[in-house]
């Protein structure tokens, strides 16, 4: 997978071009965690509280594990990276040796034999990319990168090759057999990827096995793909800030998670070109081949990371409208919108209560 020296600076957003870039998908939210000490008490039992930041998947993972010691602690951190590195291993279409990237080499020629894990992950993005009409496509990563936000474009790509480049793109054309575990991509030149579900899955995994292990709390952060259990040994819930993206040195609200719990920011408040006075974000539409527009910042917050993230993305390019309409088939998640006038606007199962407490309690 690329690795950028900013990669720790910044969070990767995604433009479901399936590649695991630091800078491809910039995030509107920073964690804050109450480590005023390494010593607290949940239920009666001292924990310990330790973390740990590392470069995995091409990107930032800040990993943060309660345990009752702290050799317990940095030792499930040590088994939640090797997760994180074997989903890698299993899932990146930059390793050449990856069964996702033996798939795309056989587009259009035969299906390939894949883990089930890896075959329920990419069942899992064909029916996201179903029911969202292609804003959200798991075969973006054959998209050709016509568009530059790195302030070097002076002027729009032409519709025609605008329209040739996302030619390659099609999740209708991506045959899953499950009797026989195979994928196959139909046209040549096809790419499956997984840069805006990839880091949402790892850290849902190492929070279930945390679990499993019997490991109090914690959270997995894959870059701003959060995925947290448990309460902070204060036994307070994990707290996390939303950044106005118009006002980017304060928090908009401070939301104390469930037990349990997932949120994920995409936004182009930072990566973005404008023409004739329309901003175009740096999220690309794979059915148009056009930047997404009208958003700014999309918060998800919900029980999975990688369920987050999919929607996160799929509302900055489906619009307020139908991106909220999509999300109200799936009541266990919330969101918070910024539009590109900065409006705020929050999905119907967050109430203006709620908010109004969330905001209050953030740091002033």
């Amino acid at each position: 997978m690329k690795k950028s020296d900013d990669c720790l600076n910044k969070r990767k957003h995604q433009v479901r071009n399936s590649k695991y870039i630091c800078p491809l998908k910039l995030i509107c939210l920073k964690a804050i965690f109450s480590v005023l000490a390494f010593f607290f008490t949940i239920s009666g039992s001292a924990q310990t509280l330790r973390k740990r930041t590392t470069l995995l998947m091409g990107s930032r993972f800040d990993i943060s594990i309660s345990a009752r010691d702290s050799l317990t602690a940095e030792q499930c951190i040590d088994t939640v990276i090797a997760e994180i590195s074997r989903i890698e291993n299993l899932i990146s279409d930059w390793k050449s040796d990856s069964q996702i990237s033996e798939v795309n080499e056989n587009a259009g020629i035969r299906p390939v034999k894949v883990d089930k894990e890896v075959f329920e992950l990419t069942k899992r993005a064909v029916h996201l990319s179903k029911i969202s009409h292609g804003a959200f496509d798991v075969s973006f990563a054959a998209m050709d990168r016509i568009w530059k936000f790195d302030g070097s474009m002076t002027e729009m790509p032409g519709p025609e090759q605008i329209k040739r480049s996302v030619e390659k793109i099609g999740y209708k054309h991506i045959i899953l057999d499950s009797l026989n575990g195979t994928i196959y991509l139909e046209r040549k030149g096809m790419k499956i990827g997984f840069g805006a579900l990839g880091e949402g899955y790892a850290a849902d995994q190492c929070r279930a096995m945390m679990i499993k292990k019997g490991i109090p709390a914690g959270i997995v952060n894959g870059s701003g793909d959060m995925s947290t259990w448990g309460k902070q040994p204060d036994g307070k819930n994990w707290s996390v800030g939303i950044t106005n993206p118009f006002h980017k040195d304060k928090f908009f609200a401070l939301v104390p998670l469930p037990v349990n719990s997932a949120i994920v920011t995409s936004g182009s408040y930072e990566k973005f070109v404008i023409f004739n006075g329309t901003r175009y974000s740096h999220i690309i539409n794979p059915v148009t081949g056009y930047p997404a527009t009208g958003l700014c910042s999309v918060t998800v917050i919900g029980p999975s990371a990688e369920m987050a993230n999919g929607f996160s993305t799929t509302i900055m390019v489906l619009g307020q409208e139908a991106g909220l309409k999509l999300l109200k088939n799936f009541p266990e998640f919330s969101c918070i919108l910024f539009t590109d006038t900065g409006k705020f606007i929050s999905s119907d199962n967050l109430s203006k209560k709620t908010i109004k407490s969330w905001q209050a309690s953030r740091p002033k």
